[in-house]
């Protein structure tokens, strides 16, 4: 028996702030969402599972936009008269008459990257079609001109600096300059893992980087980032890079690597970030082995985290993130059917948890999931 909340508290507050840019949006009151959203970056103010609340109100003011763009593109082949350019000429309009304000500067730039991406998919580049390609390219270009005016050397707001890395995705910029802004993004807000994600899957061979460039700057950020993390900055880096990649795997300082878990989760307790924590463990990691030996004896050591992590931790079950991570937080995921999608993960997630307590099912025990995490007792 475990509390199941829906929503969770992480998901009413990301909803609640993504709401607000949206509603801002669709009045046209841009300013008032600059202001809002530079407050936000000025008291670094995030979720409880620290999502910053600056990149969720831009995200709701793009929202409208990029998933017209997403629509019209779901089967690949839009229609001529498809709405793929009348909703970022609007923003473009609104970005004249707003005298190029560098907050609204940052939405219309990750706009066009949004967009780049939905038409860029997550194919092969060889698979993709020439007006895909070109398109993609076309507002990556868009994105950088737009940005170019400002340096997140002199400007110090996240914002800017969120969308600035970026547009590293475009695969035009040398490994030092993609670490440079990367870094630059998390002395901002040291607080937010989701910079130290990023910068690990952009240092994955699949992308941009190399094997050891990656350790190392999961290893620098780390010391970067020790006050306010211990040694979680080298996970958050790998957490995303070790996905699917045996090497990666093979060569992980995996006791470095556990001491991380530890670290967040003593100074992060919340139970998104709990939910998040094991159910990487159990399913994205611990459910991907290969065949490789070193690699899938690394996976075995992280799956079996989960034990500590449920027992020590685990007071409610979030079923969203666990159906996230069973489809590798794939951020391009489309999902027809939220009702069902959620309820595929909270059954993984029952199916895993009990599988933990097995011995105390065995023996005859029910487990029940308290304010102070779980006890057994008679059936």
């Amino acid at each position: 028996m475990i509390a199941c909340p829906n929503p969770t508290e992480e998901e009413n507050a990301r909803d609640s702030h993504q709401l607000r840019g949206q509603f801002l949006a669709r009045q046209d009151r841009w300013m008032e969402l600059a202001d809002d959203i530079r407050t936000a970056e000025t008291e670094r103010r995030a979720t409880p599972g620290a999502m910053p609340v600056a990149d969720l109100l831009s995200f709701g003011a793009r929202a409208d936009v990029v998933l017209a763009v997403e629509h019209a593109l779901f089967d690949g082949r839009p229609a001529q008269s498809a709405p793929l350019l009348s909703g970022i000429e609007a923003l473009e309009s609104m970005l004249k008459e707003a005298d190029n304000d560098m907050i609204l500067c940052t939405i219309v730039a990750q706009a066009h990257m949004d967009i780049a991406w939905a038409w860029r998919g997550t194919g092969w580049d060889s698979q993709l079609p020439q007006r895909n390609r070109d398109a993609f390219r076309a507002h990556f270009d868009r994105a950088r001109d737009i940005l170019m005016p400002f340096d997140v050397r002199e400007i110090e707001s996240p914002a800017l600096a969120t969308a600035k890395s970026a547009l590293h995705g475009a695969g035009r910029s040398t490994t030092d300059d993609l670490v440079r802004d990367c870094e630059r993004l998390i002395d901002l807000d040291p607080r937010n893992p989701g910079s130290m994600r990023a910068l690990g899957n952009y240092l994955s061979p699949r992308w941009f980087g190399t094997h050891a460039r990656l350790e190392l700057e999961a290893r620098r950020t780390a010391a970067r980032t020790q006050s306010t993390w211990g040694a979680g900055g080298y996970t958050w880096v790998m957490f995303d890079a070790l996905s699917g990649d045996d090497t990666a795997c093979a060569e992980l300082d995996l006791e470095f690597f556990i001491e991380g878990l530890h670290d967040i989760l003593d100074r992060k307790p919340h139970q998104y970030t709990v939910n998040l924590l094991a159910a990487y463990c159990a399913n994205t990691i611990g459910s991907n082995f290969t065949g490789s030996d070193p690699a899938d004896q690394a996976r075995s050591q992280i799956a079996a985290c989960a034990d500590w992590i449920v027992r020590e931790h685990m007071t409610e079950l979030h079923p969203l993130t666990w159906a996230h991570a069973a489809a590798g937080f794939n951020n391009n995921l489309r999902v027809h059917s939220p009702r069902g999608f959620a309820a595929a993960g909270r059954a993984e997630a029952l199916r895993i948890i009990a599988d933990l307590f097995r011995r105390e099912i065995a023996q005859g025990n029910r487990v029940v999931f308290t304010a102070n995490g779980p006890v057994t007792e008679p059936a």
